[in-house]
């Protein structure tokens, strides 16, 4: 399992606008939440994706990314590894062809399935450590 080079993931992060954020806590003390803060403020718009929340930063959440009713550019998730391989079959039927797991979260199923569907997989980063290292700031 490799990660694209850093220059892939910059023009990913440049060219994308709207990230679906699957597992997106509406409490202000999760990562998820405060990574996906960040990600909002810095201009990108945060789809939630939990069917256990209603809202989260003022975004309506979807019970699942095929609820989602607008494009995704990047599938951002917060779920343990061991429930990648789901979500991974979800993003395949999606218009999405960018699947990204947070630091600390690998499955090596899931990212044969995706790569084998062409889908650009990102495994073990941090989305915003990502943008603040590789993105100018404007």
């Amino acid at each position: 399992m490799q990660n694209p080079s850093n220059n892939i993931i910059k023009d990913l992060l440049e060219s994308s606008k709207t990230i679906a954020v699957v597992g997106l806590s509406d409490n202000p003390g999760k990562t998820s939440y405060q990574i996906s803060k960040i990600m909002q403020e810095v201009g990108y718009r945060i789809i939630p994706v939990n069917p256990t929340v209603d809202e989260v930063l003022g975004e309506k959440a979807y019970k699942s990314l095929l609820d989602v009713p607008e494009p995704i550019d990047i599938i951002n998730v917060f779920r343990r590894p061991e429930y990648l391989p789901e979500v991974a079959k979800e993003a395949a039927q999606t218009s999405c062809k960018v699947f990204w797991a947070q630091q600390g979260i690998v499955n090596e199923e899931a990212y044969n399935y995706l790569q084998e569907r062409g889908f650009t997989v990102i495994m073990d980063l941090c989305i915003k450590v990502a943008h603040a290292v590789l993105v100018n700031k404007k």
